[in-house]
């Protein structure tokens, strides 16, 4: 039995602001910057998500991609194109986390991996919010792996 990965990339649209509710507009500012400002601000984001594992023998892949992308369709592209982040999705509403890429990341890797249930396993989604700056979340184990191979 052979592992392999398999990254596939989506892109949405989407606004947010970094702001904590317990802290006044002094303190959001000194801490997040422009990105605490009242007025939302917009990315065109990528998001490429990786998921490793066996290969199936008669399929010669380690996801059936048709799944793949409807996961991706559904928890990434419906749920967040053209949405506001901070007031449109429950994760990241007022007191909750804030709308980083790192926690936006983070929350893509749970609900595709949820979406496509056990077999691959879902061990990088990088989110990036222009061609300067992105996040990558890992998993754990690769994670371990990354570290130890570096």
């Amino acid at each position: 039995m052979h592992a392999a990965s398999l990254t596939r990339r989506v892109s949405f649209s989407a606004t947010h602001r970094y702001r904590r509710p317990e802290w006044d507009d002094a303190k959001n500012e000194e801490v997040f910057g422009l990105c605490a400002r009242m007025q939302y601000h917009g990315h065109d984001y990528t998001c490429d998500v990786t998921v490793s594992g066996p290969v199936d023998e008669t399929t010669g892949m380690v996801v059936d991609l048709r799944e793949l992308d409807r996961a991706l369709r559904v928890e990434v592209v419906e749920r967040f194109n053209r949405h506001n982040l901070n007031t449109d999705v429950a994760e990241f509403a007022e007191g909750k986390q804030i709308p980083t890429g790192e926690n936006l990341a983070r929350l893509i890797a749970q609900n595709v991996q949820r979406a496509i249930g056990t077999g691959a396993v879902v061990t990088q989604v990088t989110v990036a919010e222009d061609a300067t700056l992105s996040s990558t979340w890992r998993s754990v184990s690769e994670s371990a792996t990354w570290r130890s191979s570096g």
